[in-house]
């Protein structure tokens, strides 16, 4: 299986590079070419990996590779670095977000569909040992009625803002809180956003806590039914982007997308929702400035 990648800068591809090509623990997947030209940052991705080809456009990969990341930290870049190979049947990840509008996100999911082309992409955070003990504690006493999920997210982020780090909690909360997405109300302070809205049949909860210079609050899951409560530290560990890798490898070797395309629009759903609440209104005409 032969992996490209697109949008280099970001540190989950020397993860993604050292767990398939340093450690050969993909089976028989490993990265063989990275676009973006030979920048340093290339070159050392290259080096360090034994990486054979880089080549300047993301196009110049078709014919390379079996299956495409799409890395680019910011998620405005997605949907165009994402189409081309969807639209020659290629599996593609995308690495967190999806996208920064529901309407880029339906244009690859629709995409996908048209040219049986498998999709997916994620939070890390999603797949991660802790959100999976999370999940399983949590139904023991069926569908929660009630989740609340806090992370860090900076809402003026370079990379999409509330997008780029808000994934993470928001992903988490609706791996747990099935179904449509209704009422999403936000609510700012200086150094939160807490997102509220209904999935389902459950009431939702997201802290976007911004992180200082020096430090950040961890992931922190809690659920809740009429007779429990279960609350879950969820850690990052070394090997925190590997469980994700995987599940796109599956994708790639059976053609089965481990997330519903559904389920890929709901975390854009939300997040579109809180970043416009978030955008500075303008000034009613003839108001004083």
């Amino acid at each position: 299986m032969r992996i490209g990648i697109v949008g280099t800068e970001n540190t989950h591809v020397d993860h993604i590079v050292g767990h398939l090509n340093v450690h050969d623990a993909g089976g028989d997947a490993r990265v063989v070419a990275l676009s973006g030209g030979h920048s340093r940052r290339n070159a050392m991705l290259a080096s360090a990996g034994g990486v054979e080809r880089i080549v300047d456009e993301p196009a110049d990969l078709l014919g390379l590779v079996d299956a495409v990341v799409i890395a680019d930290r910011h998620g405005a870049h997605h949907r165009e670095k994402a189409v081309p190979f969807l639209t020659e049947g290629l599996p593609v990840f995308v690495d967190k977000p999806l996208a920064c509008t529901v309407a880029d996100a339906r244009i690859m999911i629709d995409t996908a569909l048209a040219h049986d082309a498998p999709l997916t992409s994620s939070s890390a955070l999603r797949w991660i040992p802790d959100a999976d003990v999370l999940v399983a504690r949590s139904a023991r006493d069926g569908q929660p009625q009630a989740v609340v999920v806090s992370g860090p997210a900076d809402p003026g982020s370079e990379y999409g803002g509330i997008f780029f780090y808000g994934i993470h909690p928001v992903d988490l909360a609706l791996r747990l809180a099935p179904g449509e997405i209704r009422d999403v109300r936000t609510d700012r302070t200086d150094t939160t956003v807490t997102a509220s809205f209904t999935a389902g049949a459950t009431r939702v909860v997201v802290n976007f806590v911004k992180p200082d210079e020096t430090d950040q609050i961890p992931f922190h899951g809690m659920t809740f039914t009429r007779n429990t409560m279960v609350q879950q530290t969820l850690t990052l560990d070394a090997q925190y982007c590997v469980p994700g890798l995987e599940a796109f490898l599956g994708m790639v070797r059976t053609g089965r997308p481990p997330i519903g395309y559904g389920d890929l629009l709901r975390p854009i759903e939300v997040l579109e929702s809180v970043a416009a609440a978030l955008r500075p209104r303008s000034a009613p005409e003839g108001a004083p400035s």
